[in-house]
């Protein structure tokens, strides 16, 4: 068992002011496995965070569909980051904020908002990229370090996009549990930039948007991988682990992706301020479309329904696809989403009764 004197890798491309990650790297490891035979794993019983997907290649005509998708959403990213931003602010004060997003895809959001933060009030926040694992719940060591380090730490948790709320809820037990056994305390909210499942009150928008950083895996991500957990190869007590994908400094975008939505910031200043609105309760109304989507298709496993574009494009890029639900009053925003389809001959069906603009559902095996 570590002491919380453990000191985590130094890894990832994003600048070192721009956040520190509290992980291990497990780069020396091959852990990675096929789609198909990872996804057969997962459905027998292995935990999704014992292992890796095989990181996805794009091809080149995708590569020019995230630059394109980038170009034309980076205003409508910088006013979701502001107008998140402004919320945390407003909850937390600057003195004591500590940004924690949740790795990865939480990553670039919390980079983001802490860009915005020294950009309108010249106060440079902390920010750590911590792990958070489905049915295992959040990495206590990174929350100590962290504490050990800002003991009056106001901690905000980050993270990309809500789906249907399963990492919400993950949040809140996990928080829950460690708050019964330490006496520094942690709040669940959950700051999001967009929350198309209705289940966080700190968000940009609700609208089911595509997310650039969506589109890749960690080349926009500090070139780090999906958290893991297996203490086949860890020590219980250390931080989770995460590969650092060196060897694809190459093709890396993630500062290129940071920079082009910082840029925006002066041009859409108005735009965050005039966007208050003033009811953010969670209706959870995303849920119920995952369950009309259930019944629907007759699937047995909650977890095989991924709505919304990230979720769906997460499904594209590491599941095996049965099948992909559009909603075709938003599908000027699924490009991606069709493209990827096509590549991975998966079929595409338009369903119109879910909140979502697209949903992915996983073949059971």
């Amino acid at each position: 068992m570590l002491t919380s004197s453990v000191k985590p890798d130094k890894m990832g491309s994003y600048e070192e002011e721009d956040v520190t990650f509290l992980l291990r790297d497990i780069s020396h490891l091959v852990i990675e496995t096929k789609t198909e035979e990872r996804e057969g794993l997962i459905q027998s019983g292995t935990h999704y965070s014992e292992m890796l997907p095989v990181e996805y290649q794009p091809t080149a005509d995708y590569i020019s569909l995230f630059h394109n998708t980038l170009d034309l959403y980076a205003k409508r990213m910088a006013i979701a980051v502001g107008v998140v931003a402004e919320q945390i602010k407003q909850k937390n004060g600057l003195e004591n904020l500590v940004l924690v997003s949740l790795a990865r895809a939480g990553t670039p959001i919390g980079v983001l908002i802490k860009r915005y933060l020294k950009w309108n009030y010249q106060v440079s926040v902390p920010h750590y990229s911590i792990s958070i694992i489905r049915g295992r719940g959040i990495d206590e060591t990174a929350i100590d370090f962290i504490f050990e380090h800002h003991p009056q730490a106001s901690i905000q948790f980050v993270d990309g996009w809500t789906g249907k709320g399963a990492i919400t809820s993950e949040l809140e037990a996990a928080c829950t549990r460690y708050n019964t056994h330490h006496e520094n305390q942690l709040v669940a909210d959950l700051a999001v930039l967009a929350d198309p499942g209705h289940c966080v009150r700190i968000y940009g928008t609700r609208d089911d948007f595509l997310i650039p950083s969506a589109c890749l895996n960690s080349t926009v991500s500090g070139l780090v991988s999906r958290t893991v957990l297996n203490y086949d190869f860890m020590e219980k007590g250390d931080f989770h682990g995460a590969k650092y994908y060196r060897e694809l400094a190459d093709v890396d975008v993630s500062n290129l992706y940071i920079d082009t939505i910082e840029k925006e910031f002066n041009d859409v200043q108005s735009a965050i301020q005039a966007s208050e609105e003033d009811d953010r309760t969670p209706s959870w109304k995303g849920q119920q479309s995952v369950e009309r989507i259930q019944e629907k298709f007759a699937i047995d496993n909650q977890h095989f329904i991924k709505p919304g574009v990230g979720e769906t494009t997460r499904v594209l890029l590491r599941r095996v696809p049965w099948k992909i639900l559009v909603n075709p009053t938003f599908s000027n925003d699924l490009t991606h989403i069709l493209m990827l389809a096509k590549e991975r001959n998966v079929p595409v069906e338009e369903f119109t009764d879910m909140s979502y603009s697209c949903c992915g559902i996983i073949k059971e095996l």
